[in-house]
């Protein structure tokens, strides 16, 4: 039987962040993708210029629609700017018991700006982190976390150390931000491991976070394990830099479909 997944994020009118990257690269991935979209956004390459938030009732209907007829293997959580719907989606993943949780904790943008409010921050922390497999945060977003200065590979594992034991889940926690670029650390419960990935000089990144979560999500689907989990998406996310498509005038997006072959592409 296919495997499904369901990403709870929001719009990219672009296509290449949000719902829209992580159902191609849940498709990519060989799993059929699911969506509840928490926001509708206006933005391109170069930019948000609107945000319209779905209400906590809406929400609410599109994760019953989604669980009471085909269930997920795999549930992806990105960019949650509200409180109430945080406290939404986390009471409907405890209702139905989703699994393989992986939580992109979207709260700080690459320029450093801070995407959501300390109230909302503390919800994600208090009531959605403990129900995830795993948390996925950048380097800045794990200062947030931790309250700490990450300047290291020592600082990132100790920063994943703190994480992993306060919400009791693994941690991937992500390089970049000038320090170990391309190489991402895995905290679990029996260690830690590095994923060195290649550096890839490709100015066109955007989406770039939402796209590895939704790969992880879509192997622990598939049954991988997590570290198998992690390894797979690196590489998927990895050729999908390669690939070097070049849209928009702002940082672009990547290739999510760079492995798709057949007639239909033609």
């Amino acid at each position: 039987m296919r495997k499904t997944a369901l990403t709870i994020a929001g719009s990219d009118s672009s296509g290449g962040a949000g719902i829209q990257a992580d159902i191609k690269t849940m498709m990519a991935n060989g799993v059929y993708a699911m969506s509840a979209i928490t926001a509708l956004t206006a933005q391109n390459t170069t930019g948000v210029s609107a945000i319209f938030n779905a209400t906590p009732e809406f929400l609410e209907q599109e994760l019953d629609s989604v669980f009471t007829d085909i269930f997920p293997d795999a549930v992806k959580i990105g960019m949650v700017s509200d409180r109430e719907l945080i406290s939404v989606i986390a009471r409907k993943l405890k209702e139905y018991q989703a699994r393989n949780i992986v939580v992109d904790p979207v709260m700080v943008a690459t320029s450093g700006a801070r995407l959501i409010s300390e109230d909302a921050v503390d919800t994600l922390k208090q009531e959605l982190f403990p129900l995830a497999a795993v948390l996925t945060p950048n380097i800045p977003e794990a200062e947030v976390l931790t309250g700490m200065k990450i300047c290291t590979g020592e600082d990132m594992i100790e920063a994943a150390r703190q994480i992993a034991q306060q919400y009791q889940c693994a941690v991937l926690c992500k390089g970049g931000h000038q320090l170990n670029d391309a190489n991402d650390l895995l905290y679990f419960k029996d260690g830690y491991r590095w994923f060195e990935g290649k550096r890839i000089d490709n100015p066109n990144t955007h989406g770039t976070g939402c796209t590895l979560s939704s790969a992880i999500a879509a192997n622990l689907a598939k049954g991988y394990d997590l570290p198998t989990s992690v390894e797979r998406a690196k590489d998927y996310i990895s050729g999908a830099l390669s690939a070097m498509l070049d849209l928009g005038a702002g940082s672009g997006p990547m290739d999510h479909g760079f492995a798709i072959t057949g007639k239909y592409v033609q």
